[in-house]
Formats: C-alpha cells, sequence, structure tokens
C-alpha cells in the first residue's frame, strides 16, 4: 500500500541512536492505520510488520502491560477506567520500560531513528508512554463522531448511541490529557484526506524531519458512505474537535500543536492552521 523508501545512510552500529517513538493515537475506524502507513513511508521511521498481531499492534507484542482482545473492545475500551494510564499507574517503573525497550527491539526492523506504534489503546496511554520514554511524540487522530461509531457498528452489538457516547467519553479524556504532554499533534481524519501533502508536511515539520514521501495511493474520505440519512446526536465535545451535524467541519483552532520548541509548532501551523 505505501512503498518503503530505503535508509539514507548506512549506520555503523555504534552511530545508532536510541530510537524514539511516534505514537498513533486514536480510536478504531478513525484512520490510524493509514495514518501509521503513511508515517512509515519515511526512511527514518520503522514500523511492525509481518507479525501474528492483529493489525500489527504493538500491545499485543510486549509483556510489560497486559493486554489481550479484550482489553481493547472496538467501540468499549475507555470505559474501563484500568485503560486509562496515567503517571500514576502501577506501570510507571524502570521495569515496564525496560520490558518494552526489550519485547518491541525484537519486533521494530533495522535501526531507524524513529519507531512508529499504532494500537487504539494508545489514545488512553500517552502520559504513561511519556514517562517511560520521555522523548516519545503522539500524533492523535480523530474522525467524525457519527462517521465513526457506523464504521465500528459491524464490530459490536453496541449501538449507535452507545459507540458515539464511547467516542464522547474517550475524547474527553484526551482532552484532559493533552496539557501534560510534552509533544502532541492532533490530525483530523477530515483533513489528512482532504489535503495529504499539507497534512504530511505537518507531521514532518512536527518531527523534525525530511518530507515524508507523497503516497502513491488515491486517499479518499469515506465519511459519505456513512452520513447519508438518518441523524444521529452529536455530542458536545464534538465542537471542541470542529465537529458539526451533517458532518460539517471546523477550523480546529488551538489544539493542533503542542511542543516544547515554538519552531516546531509554527512548522506545523505553516501546513495545517
Amino acid at each position: 500500500m505505501f512503498e518503503r523508501h530505503p535508509m539514507s545512510r548506512s549506520v555503523r552500529p555504534s552511530d545508532r541512536p536510541v530510537p524514539r517513538y511516534v505514537f498513533v493515537c486514536g480510536l478504531h475506524r478513525s484512520g490510524t492505520s493509514l495514518l501509521a502507513g503513511l508515517l512509515a513511508s519515511h526512511p527514518d521511521i520503522a514500523a511492525i510488520e509481518n507479525t501474528d498481531a492483529p493489525e500489527q499492534e504493538g500491545v499485543y507484542l510486549q509483556g510489560a502491560i497486559p493486554h489481550t482482545a479484550r482489553h481493547g473492545v472496538p467501540g468499549a475500551f475507555a470505559w474501563d477506567p484500568e485503560q486509562h494510564l496515567t503517571e500514576a499507574s502501577r506501570y510507571n517503573s524502570l521495569e515496564t520500560a525496560l520490558r518494552l525497550k526489550r519485547d518491541w527491539d525484537r519486533v521494530f526492523p533495522g535501526h531507524s531513528p524513529w519507531r512508529v506504534e499504532k494500537s487504539p489503546v494508545n489514545l488512553l496511554r500517552t502520559r504513561l508512554y511519556q514517562q517511560l520514554f520521555p522523548l516519545a511524540h503522539f500524533v492523535f487522530i480523530t474522525r467524525h463522531p457519527v462517521a465513526t461509531a457506523r464504521a465500528t457498528a459491524k464490530w459490536t452489538t453496541a449501538s449507535e448511541d452507545q459507540l458515539v457516547d464511547h467516542w464522547r467519553h474517550a475524547h474527553q479524556l484526551m482532552l484532559d490529557d493533552l496539557p501534560y504532554l510534552h509533544a502532541a499533534l492532533v490530525l483530523r481524519y477530515e483533513d489528512l484526506t482532504a489535503d495529504p501533502a499539507a497534512s504530511l508536511s505537518a507531521l514532518s515539520a512536527f518531527l523534525d524531519l525530511t518530507p515524508i514521501p507523497q503516497p502513491d495511493i488515491d486517499i479518499q474520505n469515506r465519511n459519505a458512505d456513512y452520513l447519508n440519512g438518518r441523524k444521529s446526536r452529536l455530542p458536545d465535545i464534538a465542537l471542541t474537535l470542529g465537529y458539526g451535524r451533517g458532518g460539517a467541519v471546523h477550523p480546529l483552532g488551538d489544539l493542533r500543536c503542542r511542543h516544547h520548541l515554538r519552531s516546531r509548532i509554527r512548522g506545523v501551523l505553516q501546513h495545517v492552521g
């Protein structure tokens, strides 16, 4: 789907940097796989490939933090308080960090300076992961709540109202956690599909990388497949993220980017204001 570009230069073992993580954070059916694939097309970003894990999700490939399919149920996992991991978590320890490093070293290929990890539960683990990986960057991807709910419906018996309410709760936790993060970018599925070039330029600026290659596939917004016909309840928090009724998408505003370096924020906003 996405072409992997070769490493731009050979790296001697003694020169290999400790990899930094970019965690893709978003609910099921919100565009996380699309985003992770685009990031992984960069020669300096490695991704998990060719494992038996569902959707190549790193949470299934580590033993530091217990995780099974019961922990990441689509349209439901955010209701479980055990999934919201912060600085206060019992997993905030050197032992956890070392175990994660050891387990993920086995499944990430090569010695790229960056690694992209995509698991839906990342949405609720950012504050813990920042403690375990202090140089980590977080990219949140959101999608209109009604489109997300209807796209998720085939995987669950939950009603549409229940799925929209789960979207509301998960994103409220996300917004509550954002002020604690040193490096976070909020990217909407609708913006990514409307102007992939601008979104990729913003991501490159956020990570301080050379330009991410333009995709060789046609990236399309599939919201229309889900937003036709009946109306659905829209939670108030959707407006905070720029989502309106009938699938409307409004400017995102000040939520877009957080970074301790102002130059990174300016670089992002040059492309997606």
